[in-house]
């Protein structure tokens, strides 16, 4: 992609020069001259090196989905508690109206790109006729034992083209092996049934709580059995734990990345659960961690994670200050929507959905940077080659980027407007692909009187990075990039203005 580019912009720029070279009755010697020239100022300038531990297609893809709906249901929904003990009886779990089309079509309203359904939660209770459990909707009167509430959020998410993922608990406060060695083989066999019979999976979800079974006894994860058979039935799906391998908690369900969020993560001596590292480790990542883990953000629409009458969804505002803490700060934001007890998401939550997503597209669609002219200190094979260009900062092409020779690690880019602009929301992206490398920047913005001002300053970017700055008025800023483990490699700059939470 990145040479099939690189070549069209050379005949391009070759085609420019013909023709002022005709216009201009230039020699044809000038004109092969120059053609050579810019031929090999371009067609010898690699891109950059990947830096350090760097993302699948497949962690791209899903940083890029951005806000998942996370729908935790199942008994507790009609016991109103949000850990049950597992000796709950199967007909308590009785919705009266499930439509998962209703929550695909409120998820897709609100701009989600899929969700993640608690199919088995700590007590046991699996939402699918699991084979391998005597504690399923098949053992329940809920339509006459032949309900699978998996099949009908498949084909729900298939129809409204978002994805499905999986939530399933290892802990069983049910299960009789639960404590034993044989329970891991009984829950492998659950996963395998799980993730066999549903079409693609996008995300496996694991909770690494480990409690007692009905026999008051703790088990031993096979954590390496348990990964191994996500991997061999869906290979394409991200696995989620406290240390991945696909991406990982951010340590806390506040609905806050860390200021400082690496998407990289030492795993090595760790495990989910009790063995996990610190919450302070899994918020802000490792600074040169082995593998690319990137943050997830689980947070509720509510105060609790199953749905319960005396709460009610959290406001547009507080909403939109969670999206700059989870997307903001490099992390996925999975925001959990409970359905209720007739099987479908309340209305006062979804009309809160669809008012949060007015407020994105409100403050996101217009982008200020579009009106900008870019200079850069310094770009990659110089001002000849347009393959690295400044102009693709704000060109909307996420796969083009700008970026500097390998040995310049501390730019500055100058955006220069011809009328004043008036913002309070600075965006910057890293092009991951190639790893994720600042780790301290700076913006400045100028002033009437021509002179510079400090306007916000911070450590990462990754994916996307979105700052929160005073409402200013300017004609230029000014973002130096202070440190940098490898030439930095930038694909966006935006600027907007919040009006709803400044």
């Amino acid at each position: 992609m990145q040479k099939t580019k690189q070549i069209l912009n050379i005949f391009v720029n070759l085609h420019i020069i013909y023709l002022s070279s005709y216009l201009s009755m230039k020699s044809p010697k000038t004109l092969i001259l120059l053609s050579f020239a810019l031929l090999f100022s371009c067609s010898k300038v690699l891109p950059p090196t990947p830096y350090g531990a760097c993302p699948t297609p497949q962690q791209v893809a899903w940083q890029q989905m951005e806000i998942n709906m996370f729908c935790h249901f199942g008994p507790n929904t009609f016991s109103d508690v949000e850990w049950g003990n597992g000796t709950e009886a199967e007909d308590l779990f009785n919705p009266t109206s499930l439509d998962c089309r209703q929550w695909a079509s409120v998820a897709k309203q609100a701009g989600m790109c899929g969700i993640i359904i608690t199919a088995k939660h700590h007590d046991g209770f699996c939402l699918w006729p699991n084979p391998h459990s005597t504690h399923t909707v098949a053992q329940s009167s809920w339509r006459d034992g032949q309900g699978d509430v998996l099949r009908e959020l498949s084909e729900a998410c298939n129809a409204a083209g978002i994805k499905m993922g999986v939530y399933i608990s290892p802990w069983d406060r049910n299960a009789p092996t639960y404590g034993t060695p044989s329970y891991n083989e009984t829950f492998r066999l659950t996963l395998e049934d799980a993730l066999s019979r549903y079409g693609n999976i996008f995300e496996q979800w694991f909770d690494g709580a480990n409690g007692e079974g009905p026999n008051g006894k703790k088990q031993t994860y096979d954590w390496t059995l348990f990964n191994a058979t996500v991997a061999r039935l869906q290979p394409l799906a991200l696995i989620f734990s406290d240390i991945g391998p696909g991406c990982r908690w951010v340590g806390n369900e506040s609905g806050s990345a860390g200021e400082t969020c690496w998407s990289t993560l030492n795993t090595e001596g760790f495990y989910p659960g009790a063995g996990s590292p610190s919450v302070d480790t899994l918020n802000r990542g490792n600074i040169h961690g082995s593998h690319w883990i990137p943050a997830e953000t689980d947070v509720s629409i509510r105060t609790g994670w199953f749905h319960h009458e005396n709460e009610h969804p959290k406001t547009v505002e507080e909403l939109l200050n969670i999206y700059y803490t989870s997307v903001g700060r490099n992390s996925l934001l999975l925001l959990n929507v409970p359905p209720d007890r007739r099987g479908l998401i309340a209305a006062e939550d979804s009309l809160r959905l669809i008012e949060f997503r007015k407020a994105l597209d409100k403050i996101f669609s217009v982008d200020l940077a579009q009106k900008a002219s870019i200079v850069a200190s310094n770009t990659r094979g110089g001002k000849r080659c347009r393959t690295y260009k400044t102009a693709n900062l704000t060109d909307g092409n996420y796969n083009t980027y700008w970026t500097t020779d390998d040995s310049v690690t501390s730019p500055t880019l100058t955006m220069t407007f011809k009328e004043a602009v008036t913002f309070n929301r600075i965006l910057l992206q890293e092009y991951i692909p190639l790893g994720q490398r600042v780790a301290a920047f700076s913006i400045e913005y100028q002033s009437t009187d021509g002179s510079w001002h400090p306007l916000a300053t911070a450590t990462t970017i990754g994916y996307k990075r979105i700052l929160l700055t005073p409402t200013v008025t300017t004609n230029a800023i000014r973002i130096h990039i202070e440190e940098a483990f490898a030439c930095p490699v930038i694909n966006r700059v935006g600027l907007f203005l919040d009006t709803i939470t400044e």
